[in-house]
């Protein structure tokens, strides 16, 4: 106990501070990592912190270490939560976890590589009615609209019968255009002023109701995709569907770029200021007790070797902000998002094609369509089963990999 009192002691210095919790956020449950309790060693959970979760020492303002054990700054005017650690050389107590990682399946039939797989395939964006709010709306002249929520889904639905026809079973968090949560932007008004006045900007009426729908497409409607996937789906991974853009100017006339790339996202690289959320503290725990970036990492590489071979596309560069690359490959990041944070199983979210660039923006025109078309002088898929077609590809080499 004498070596905990000093760590005690500083965070009780703190009681009269202000609790500080992400927009949405619900009140944080810190007996939830109860069950995580002696499942990791000092070293194992050190390194998934520097390498992973918060490198740089993030951590450290909020998380402190002694022999045994983490001592993790809660709620202001409440004791830390101390996460006792497993001793080195001895058996760690089993994760308390419902998805199954690729080494506990058994692969049976060879014609259904992914059959006993629990995939929940979370389709990016609203789409429809929705999507000039959500800003992932753009149109050039008389040209077919370009709406990302709308293309995720149809990539979604043909990505579905695909690996169904594997032996998946396969959830989608939406089935059509439109939110899944019941908020609306005039009941996140309050919430909107709340979150202006903790990012001290402006509270103007315009700002408020921008901010209100803000919350209601990115925030509100991730936290309901986030409670259905883990009370009610519960699979053994998300795949997190999008496509990606650069800045189109001005949204009355969008402009079109050269670049088209291919990333992919998996959950880390905390900042310390995203760590002084207490939401988002127990959120990176979660995450890294239950031991999903093993799985995360290895998935997402096997589909970034698969995926950049199908699309002939070059890697995306981040140039500053908290993010980091994960591993070997240029395709494969780590970024603190709130739908990789928030899904507590294994989340690959995936950013292939530039919608407004030149060789995209013409694929999207063309629309779907089965074989080949002559496009840009080469005979390409539609750029949505082209997508979907290596999705599959990817879980299946991956998959594959599996004793029998």
């Amino acid at each position: 106990m004498k070596k905990l009192f000093p760590i005690f002691f500083a965070f009780f210095l703190a009681l009269s501070a202000e609790a500080r919790l992400s927009p949405l956020a619900p009140k944080p449950d810190w007996s939830s990592l109860d069950k995580f309790q002696q499942t990791i060693t000092k070293g194992d959970f050190l390194s998934a912190l520097e390498k992973i979760y918060a490198p740089g020492g993030a951590w450290k303002g909020t998380i402190s270490l002694t022999d045994d054990s983490a001592v993790i700054e809660t709620a202001p005017g409440r004791p830390p939560y101390v996460l006792k650690f497993a001793a080195d050389g001895v058996t760690a107590r089993p994760l308390p976890i419902s998805w199954r990682p690729r080494s506990a399946l058994s692969a049976t039939d060879p014609s259904k590589p992914l059959a006993g797989l629990k995939i929940a395939i979370d389709p990016g964006h609203l789409g429809g009615s929705w999507a000039k709010m959500e800003e992932r709306w753009f149109q050039i002249g008389k040209t077919r609209p370009v709406t990302e929520g709308d293309m995720t889904l149809k990539v979604a639905k043909l990505l579905s019968a695909r690996l169904k026809a594997l032996g998946a079973e396969v959830f989608l968090t939406r089935s059509k255009p439109g939110p899944v949560t019941s908020a609306r932007p005039a009941q996140l008004r309050g919430a909107a002023v709340g979150s202006l006045q903790q990012k001290k900007e402006p509270v103007t009426k315009q700002a408020v109701t921008k901010e209100s729908e803000r919350l209601f497409y990115r925030v509100s409607e991730i936290r309901r995709r986030a409670r259905l996937v883990n009370e009610a789906i519960q699979p053994d991974l998300v795949l997190c569907l999008h496509f990606n853009a650069e800045d189109w100017g001005d949204e009355r006339k969008p402009r079109l770029v050269e670049e088209n790339h291919l990333h992919f996202l998996v959950t880390g690289a905390w900042s310390g200021d995203e760590l002084s959320y207490e939401d988002q503290r127990l959120d990176m725990l979660v995450k890294l007790l239950n031991r999903s970036h093993g799985e995360e990492i290895s998935l997402a590489h096997t589909m970034a070797g698969v995926m950049a071979k199908a699309t002939g596309l070059p890697p995306y560069t981040y140039h500053g902000g908290s993010v980091i690359r994960v591993g070997d490959s240029p395709y494969v990041w780590g970024r603190n998002l709130l739908a990789n944070r928030l899904f507590h199983c294994p989340v690959v979210y995936f950013e292939p094609y530039v919608m407004n660039s030149r060789p995209a923006f013409a694929r999207i025109q063309a629309g779907d369509y089965e074989g080949l078309k002559s496009l840009g002088g080469s005979e390409r898929k539609s750029i949505y089963r082209e997508y979907a077609d290596a999705v599959t590809a990817g879980l299946v080499n991956y998959y594959s990999q599996r004793s029998p």
